[in-house]
C-alpha cells in the first residue's frame, strides 16, 4: 500500500505489524531517541482543519527521525480552490518524500492520492481518522496486552472517529459497540464493512441507543465531541440530545470495574465527559494523546521508511 487513507485499506495482520511497530519505536524512544532514518526527507502536512495533536505529532515524529515537516495551512494552498487538488498532488510529489492532509470531504484526500507519486497519510476526513485509530489502538494493547476479545463501547456522535475505531476494533478481534443517539449513526455503509471484518475476527458489533446498556461489560469506554468541526451549526440542538450519553462517574460504574476510558481530544469537559471522568483513575486521556507521536512513526516507517 503505498498511502493511508483508511483502516479498512490494511489486512489485520500489516495493521498488528504497524501496531507491533509502534510499540518498537516507542521503546526505542524511550531508551534515549529513534534513528535518524529520515535524514534529508520532508513530509508536507496540509491543513483544512485545525489541530494541536495532528500536527505537533507528525513535526515530532519526523524531527525524532532527523527529518522535517512543512505545515501548510489553508491560506497557502486553497485545496480544490485557488489550486486544483491534482496539480497540488503533482507539484508536492517533487518537493517533498510524503504528504500528509487533514481535509473536511474525503474524496478530497482520495484525489491526493490519486495523483502523487507519493505517499498519502489522512490526518482526519470526515468519514474517517485512521492516524487516531492507530494511536487508539496502542493504547488499548499497552493497557490489556492483546485487543482480542476485548469490549471497546464508544458512546457519543458515530462520526469519523467512531468509524475508524469500529474497524479496527473489528480487524483486530475487538468486540465493539455504539451507544449513541437515534439518528446520529455511523453511515450505514461503514458499519457493513466493520460487520464483515468482524466476521473475519470473531468479533462482533453492536448497535444500541442506550449508553448504560452499551457500557455493561465494557473494558474500554471511549467518547468524543458532540459536535464535529464543520457542524457546528448543530450545537444547540445537539447540547439538547446528547446528555443522556455523557460520560460521568454513573456511567463508568455500569462498566467493569478495570474500565478504561478514552477521548481522542479535544474535550468539551461538562458536556461529553466530566472532570471527575477525565482527570480520574480510569482516564487514560493522555497516554492516548502521546501515543499519536508513536503511532504516526509507525505509519511513516511503513510508508516512507
Amino acid at each position: 500500500m503505498k498511502d493511508f487513507l483508511t483502516v479498512a485499506d490494511y489486512s489485520s495482520e500489516s495493521l498488528q505489524e504497524m501496531l507491533d511497530s509502534a510499540v518498537q519505536l516507542k521503546d526505542e524512544w524511550k531508551s534515549g531517541g529513534n534513528s535518524p532514518i529520515f535524514k534529508n526527507k520532508v513530509l508536507a502536512m496540509i491543513f483544512q482543519k485545525p489541530s494541536l495533536r495532528t500536527r505537533v505529532s507528525f513535526d515530532m515524529a519526523m524531527r525524532h527521525f532527523g527529518g522535517d515537516a512543512l505545515y501548510l495551512s489553508p491560506a497557502e494552498i486553497g485545496l480544490g480552490k485557488r489550486e486544483s487538488i491534482a496539480d497540488v498532488a503533482r507539484v508536492l510529489s517533487g518537493y517533498v518524500d510524503a504528504i500528509m492532509a487533514r481535509v473536511f470531504d474525503h474524496a478530497h484526500v482520495e484525489e491526493l492520492a490519486e495523483w502523487a507519486s507519493i505517499p498519502v497519510i489522512n490526518g482526519l476526513s470526515d468519514y474517517n481518522h485512521p492516524c487516531q485509530a492507530l494511536a487508539d489502538a496502542l493504547t488499548i494493547y499497552e493497557e490489556y496486552k492483546d485487543m482480542k476479545g476485548l469490549n471497546v463501547t464508544y458512546v457519543g456522535d458515530g462520526n469519523n472517529v467512531a468509524v475508524s475505531l469500529m474497524h479496527i476494533c473489528a480487524k483486530l478481534g475487538s468486540n465493539f459497540t455504539i451507544g449513541n443517539p437515534v439518528g446520529y449513526d455511523m453511515p450505514a455503509e461503514a458499519i457493513e464493512i466493520g460487520k464483515k471484518f468482524a466476521a473475519e475476527s470473531g468479533s462482533k458489533i453492536t448497535l444500541l441507543n442506550d449508553a448504560a446498556e452499551a457500557v455493561n461489560d465494557a473494558d474500554v469506554i471511549y467518547t468524543d465531541t458532540w459536535t464535529s468541526m464543520g457542524k457546528e451549526e448543530e450545537t444547540k440542538k445537539r447540547q439538547q440530545v446528547f446528555p443522556p450519553f455523557q460520560v460521568n462517574d454513573a456511567l463508568v460504574a455500569d462498566a467493569k470495574d478495570n474500565v478504561i476510558v478514552m477521548h481522542c481530544l479535544p474535550a468539551h469537559r461538562g458536556e461529553e465527559i466530566t472532570d471527575p471522568v477525565a482527570d480520574g483513575p480510569h482516564s487514560r486521556l493522555f497516554p492516548q494523546a502521546h501515543n499519536r507521536l508513536h503511532a504516526q512513526k509507525a505509519i511513516l516507517v511503513k510508508l516512507v521508511g
